[in-house]
C-alpha cells in the first residue's frame, strides 16, 4: 500500500522535473532526515510568474526555520504525543516529519498541490505514514484552514516574509489556536515576524523564545550566520 502510495505522489509531480535527495540535520537532537525537493527552482519560478496571486514557490527550499522547529518538535517529543497539531504551510515536510516521529496527530496544509505532494511523499519515507492535509491558501478569508477547528498546538516556520502576511495571520490564528493553546512560530528575524508577535502580546499571548544558529543545509546560510528564533506563544484563555 505504501509504495503505491509512494507511485501516486511520485507521479503527481512530473511537472515539478528532476528531483533530488539533500540531507537534513535537526539540531539540538541531530535526527538525520533524506530530503525530497526539486533540482530546478527555476522552472517553478517561471510557473510563478502565471500565478496571480503572485505567489512565489517558497515551499521548494530547505529554510532553515523549520529545520529549527523540526527540531524542537522532536526535541519536546513528550508532549507533543497524541496531540493534535495543525501545521500551516508545511512546505517540504520537514516539521511534519517531526511531528509524526513526535507521534502527533498531524494535520498540514498548503496552497500548493506540488508541496502537499512532495510532504507527503516525504513522510512516508521517513516515518512510514502521511498526515492528513489540506490545500489551502491562509491568506485568504474564511479558507478551508480557518474552518479545521481549533488545535491545542499550531506549528508555522518563516511564513511571514511580507507585511501583506500579518492581518490574514492574526485573523487565521483567532480560529485554529484554541483558547489556551500554542502558536510555535519559527523565524530568521524578518520585520513582518516582528511586528506580528508585538501584536499578539499586545492582545495577552505569552511565551518563551529560543534562537538556533544551525548549521543549516545550505553552506551560504552558514556563511551568513543566519539565526532562527522560536517563539511558543501561548493564547490566553479569556
Amino acid at each position: 500500500m505504501a509504495d503505491s502510495r509512494r507511485d501516486e505522489l511520485l507521479a503527481s509531480l512530473v511537472s515539478v522535473g528532476p528531483l533530488r535527495f539533500e540531507r537534513v540535520i535537526l539540531p539540538w537532537v541531530g535526527e538525520r532526515l533524506d530530503i525530497i525537493r526539486p533540482s530546478e527552482l527555476d522552472r517553478l519560478l517561471d510557473a510563478a510568474e502565471r500565478d496571480p496571486e503572485q505567489n512565489l514557490p517558497y515551499w521548494a527550499e530547505l529554510w532553515p526555520s523549520g529545520i529549527a522547529l523540526a527540531g524542537l518538535v522532536v526535541r519536546e517529543a513528550d508532549l507533543l504525543r497524541g496531540m493534535r497539531i495543525l501545521e500551516i504551510g508545511c512546505g517540504l515536510g520537514i516539521t511534519a516529519i517531526a511531528a509524526l516521529l513526535a507521534g502527533a496527530n498531524l494535520l498540514v496544509s498548503d496552497y500548493a498541490p506540488e508541496a502537499l505532494a512532495l510532504c507527503a511523499l516525504n513522510c512516508l519515507d521517513q516515518t512510514g505514514r502521511a498526515p492528513e492535509a489540506i490545500q489551502a491558501n491562509w491568506r485568504e478569508p474564511d479558507s478551508a484552514i480557518a474552518r479545521s477547528g481549533a488545535f491545542p498546538l499550531v506549528l508555522a516556520a518563516d511564513v511571514l516574509y511580507e507585511a501583506r502576511d500579518i492581518e490574514p495571520l492574526h485573523e487565521l490564528t483567532t480560529h485554529v489556536v484554541a483558547p489556551g493553546g500554542a502558536l510555535w512560530l519559527a523565524e530568521p528575524g524578518r520585520a513582518p515576524a516582528a511586528r506580528f508577535i508585538d501584536a499578539l502580546k499586545e492582545r495577552g499571548w505569552t511565551g518563551p523564545s529560543e534562537r538556533c544558529a544551525g548549521p543549516w543545509p545550505d553552506p551560504e546560510d552558514n556563511c551568513k550566520g543566519v539565526v532562527v528564533e522560536i517563539h511558543r506563544l501561548r493564547r490566553p484563555v479569556d
